[in-house]
């Protein structure tokens, strides 16, 4: 089996290729990433759903807009906590997945983590791929590979957040941000 070399705590960026309507000008943080398979979180995919209305104790430490966001595609009944926590420690009820980015686990009673938090994001579902799945979507040009930053996980704009992550690239993927919604119109 060819050795997988992990991408965690890095972002996938839809291309404008990429034809599957769940991933749409996607930006996806993964949180796993290994032989076994990979998961993330669609970053930009906010829901009308207040997290106070699914999940008591944890709205008011949810960072604006303070909505569920859909993470994709796979169990969408489920929740998945992301947050950014400075500092060298984390405290009880979060595990560390990249850099200041980590998982928070929301059956915790919230103010463990209320001091903590830098800013939380709850999640409903998740993007998952099977072994060489993904491997397999790179090689086709589905996704662009790029840094992560701890604000992406709480961008005050969401909606904006694909063109976002492009402009700031310093190479010729910066160009694709200005990529149109709809091409047949140019």
């Amino acid at each position: 089996m060819t050795e997988v070399s992990s991408l965690t705590g890095r972002l996938l960026v839809a291309t404008p290729a990429l034809s599957d309507p769940n991933f749409d000008r996607a930006v996806v943080l993964l949180l796993d990433h290994d032989e076994e398979g990979s998961l993330g979180v669609v970053l930009n995919r906010p829901t009308p759903v207040d997290v106070a209305d699914i999940l008591e104790g944890w709205g008011d430490l949810a960072g604006a807009p303070g909505v569920v966001f859909q993470g994709g595609p796979v169990s969408l009944d489920s929740a998945l906590g992301v947050a950014v926590i400075p500092g060298e420690e984390g405290p009880l009820g979060w595990r560390r997945v990249h850099g200041a980015i980590g998982l928070v686990d929301l059956e915790a009673p919230p103010e463990l983590l209320a001091s903590a938090l830098g800013s939380l994001r709850i999640f409903a579902g998740y993007a998952g791929w099977g072994p060489g799945q993904l491997e397999d979507e790179l090689v086709e040009g589905a996704w662009y590979v790029v840094e992560s930053e701890p604000g992406d996980v709480s961008s005050p704009d969401p909606e904006q957040l694909w063109r976002a992550v492009l402009r700031r690239q310093r190479s010729e993927l910066a160009m694709v941000a200005t990529y149109p919604d709809d091409p047949s119109l140019n």
